[in-house]
């Protein structure tokens, strides 16, 4: 008797009848959990926003996240599924996207729509590269009525190895192995390429934490104005008898040098950064890390009269 009662209300559930009465309170509590947790979430984004004695506190900075820009529309959609990932993790903070160049909305234009507001720039770029350096500051600076920081890029860090690994993983690489397939074993470590040391330095940086994280050589290599290229660190590890090469996608979104570098592996090749959870995690941190540092004399003099 107890064990055809599932099937009873099985077959009347299939053929249009109503729901079990355990699975109508599951979903109720579910959606009341939902709805809970939306709440909770509204209700602490908005106590965020007062002070211990009832009075309100300032709004924080904007946060702008800028992208380079890919003709790739993939690129836009994962920056735009990224964004959304990190307004989840903090609701109560205003975002917005701005691209370096071929996507709207173009920098200097949501700068321009802020209307006054400060805002934090938070570069979706991997080094300290030109963009970096030069064409974000300046479209900051050019800005009218605007006050701006812009925050340092978002490689090296932890929370980028992190990614790296988890594309990996995700596209066949194994967290366990024997000796003998570690030994033959290694990563390129594929980028756009620049030609600031800077940049490179930290390219370099980000290939060694990923190989002390995977316990292989990760060899970097980039796809434009530096050396070595994909096929060429491919090569040079297999002379060092590394025959089971990976190359892990360092790049924030798909696009023509992501989608190149691909086509040049030997074996398996990791997806982009992307909208990775641990992404949106390392935007907020570049955010914050930007907001609590001293303000400069030149921010001072953007501040409206």
């Amino acid at each position: 008797m107890t064990a055809s009662n599932p099937a009873r209300d099985e077959s009347s559930h299939r053929t249009g009848g109503p729901p079990p009465r355990g699975a109508r309170l599951e979903g109720h509590l579910d959606s009341t959990a939902q709805l809970m947790n939306r709440i909770t979430s509204q209700l602490g984004s908005q106590l965020s926003l007062v002070s211990l004695d009832g009075t309100r506190r300032p709004a924080p900075p904007v946060l702008v996240l800028v992208a380079h820009g890919s003709r790739d529309p993939r690129a836009l959609a994962t920056i735009r599924t990224l964004v959304e990932r990190v307004r989840e993790l903090r609701p109560h903070l205003s975002v917005r996207l701005g691209h370096i160049e071929l996507n709207e909305p173009l920098l200097g234009d949501t700068l321009t729509s802020l209307d006054g507001e400060d805002a934090v720039l938070v570069p979706l770029l991997l080094g300290r590269g030109y963009h970096v350096r030069r064409d974000i500051p300046e479209t900051a600076a050019a800005a009218p009525g605007v006050r701006t920081r812009v925050a340092g890029p978002l490689g090296p860090h932890p929370l980028l190895v992190e990614t790296l690994h988890a594309r990996l993983v995700e596209a066949g690489w194994r967290t366990r192995m024997s000796d003998s397939t570690r030994r033959a074993s290694a990563v390129v470590l594929a980028s756009a390429g620049s030609r600031a040391p800077d940049s490179a330095a930290d390219t370099r940086r980000t290939a060694q934490l990923l190989a002390e994280r995977l316990g292989v050589p990760v060899l970097p290599a980039y796809a434009s104005a530096a050396a070595p290229t994909v096929p060429a660190a491919v090569r040079a590890l297999a002379a060092r008898g590394r025959h089971r090469i990976a190359v892990a996608s360092y790049f924030t979104a798909p696009g023509r040098f992501a989608t190149q570098c691909a086509e040049e592996a030997p074996w398996i090749c990791a997806e982009p950064l992307g909208d990775h959870p641990a992404m949106a995690r390392l935007v907020l941190h570049r955010y914050d890390q930007a907001v609590a540092a001293p303000e400069t004399a030149s921010e001072r003099a953007l501040v409206p009269a």
